[in-house]
């Protein structure tokens, strides 16, 4: 009986223990273990692949997922909202969120990272307070993606500007082939239509002001339109760069004018029936006035301001955007966002010149936004990406394209007061 009664409480202190031990393990992530979330993105793509890598050297454990770009945000801006969040780590779009993010304060700063490898403009995006808040990732500009065997065959040059595309276009759109193909499904087409709106010497917004409804944008969005409308693939204002990928991967697309990055996609013989050496890439074509293509930091990463595991969040973001893995980005064709990888000889010994090309034209002449540069840039997106698919559908020939983006540029003038930012 004595025994049992010295039992009794020595039992209940240790299921008490247990039960505590329980608790913590739930409410708080074991040391050195971090959730990770990736873009659906080649440099999120082989990121992933890396992390075995990363764990073994650190001993950290990394929980990833990896979603695509509008998930993402739409998950980010989510959790981050409520308070409750269990990400660390995170790709971001710097022109699609930081200004959102750096409002809330949503990212930690980084103070203690090294920016010394990136040019200034690419990491003053993510600044707020002159506290550096993202680690730029990727740069990406404008290309013409071609098929160098049906422009031999037809006998016509790559296109250096609009008049020329249009013309290659009309030649090239036979035998179940489209002559073109950009983006069209809406809010995902106005980072491409950008630089079409730049080149006929019009933007998005002007000292924080919607400006798409000029003249020279709606000529624009017209041509654009035009373009896409009438040698576009069949359901084009239903496709962004995943649904033209394979499109033009499958040899049903003579052009596709989309972000630099996608070439080692295109190229993978793995997923391409066309031949390496018959995708050419190019500039983009210069427009009647300008000759800017976009050129912007694509992707970057940051750490949640809410993060339980700074150290471990700090360690990964210093490995991910390291030198190691840049270089190893480079060599399969991502453009990256650090300075030394571009000098690097073992890169511009092995990497497409058109490419190298093409980023030195954008670096000297590039527009550094590929969209409205504001709070609520999904929002604005939306709204433009609906004049967008009226044009598409008219192929340019609207008589309602002027009319309706002035209304939609009211509603983004609308959406820049509320935010406190019309004018400014």
């Amino acid at each position: 009986m004595k025994k049992t009664a010295f039992l009794f409480p020595v039992l209940c202190v240790f299921a008490a223990l247990l039960l505590f031990i329980g608790c913590k393990a739930k409410d708080s992530p074991y040391p050195g273990e971090i959730r990770v979330l990736l873009a659906n993105h080649p440099y999120g793509e082989l990121l992933r692949a890396e992390i075995p890598y990363f764990e073994e050297q650190t001993s950290i454990k990394v929980i990833a997922e990896s979603l695509q770009e509008a998930q993402l945000t739409q998950i980010l801006t989510t959790e981050f909202a409520k308070g409750s969040s269990t990400v660390d780590v995170f790709m971001t779009r710097p022109l699609q969120e930081t200004l959102l993010f750096n409002k809330n304060n949503w990212y930690a700063p980084l103070d203690d990272y090294d920016f010394s490898d990136y040019p200034a403009s690419t990491v003053d995006i993510g600044r707020k307070n002159g506290n550096a808040h993202v680690v730029p990732l990727v740069t990406e500009w404008q290309v013409l993606y071609y098929r160098k065997d049906l422009f031999e065959e037809a006998g016509i040059k790559v296109p250096s500007n609009f008049t020329e595309i249009e013309n290659a276009a009309r030649i090239l759109n036979t035998g179940g082939v489209a002559g073109f193909g950009s983006r069209g499904a809406g809010a995902t087409a106005v980072t491409q239509l950008s630089s079409y709106v730049y080149n006929y010497g019009g933007k998005y917004l002007d000292n924080n002001t919607a400006v798409f409804d000029s003249p020279q944008a709606v000529e624009a969005i017209r041509f654009y339109g035009r373009l896409l409308g009438t040698y576009g693939p069949s359901g084009v204002t239903a496709m962004s760069w995943e649904q033209l990928m394979p499109v033009f991967r499958a040899g049903r697309l003579a052009m596709w004018t989309d972000a630099s990055v996608f070439y080692n996609q295109i190229i993978d013989p793995a997923y391409t029936t066309i031949p390496a050496d018959n995708i050419g890439v190019a500039k983009l074509p210069a427009g009647p006035r300008n000759d800017s293509p976009f050129i912007v930091v694509s992707w970057g990463m940051g750490i949640s301001a809410g993060t339980r595991n700074m150290d471990s969040a700090m360690k990964f973001i210093t490995w991910a955007a390291g030198e190691e893995m840049a270089l190893k980005g480079m060599a399969a064709n991502i453009t990256m966002a650090r300075n030394s990888v571009w000098n690097d000889p073992s890169i511009t010994a092995v990497m497409n010149p058109g490419l190298i090309e093409s980023r030195d034209h954008a670096s000297a002449n590039g527009y550094p936004y590929d969209r409205p540069f504001m709070t609520s840039v999904g929002q604005a997106r939306d709204l433009i990406g609906e004049v967008i698919i009226e044009s598409i559908n008219t192929k340019g020939a609207s008589p309602r394209l002027q009319a309706l983006a002035t209304e939609k540029a009211k509603e983004v003038d609308d959406l820049l007061k509320a935010d406190g930012e019309y004018g400014r």
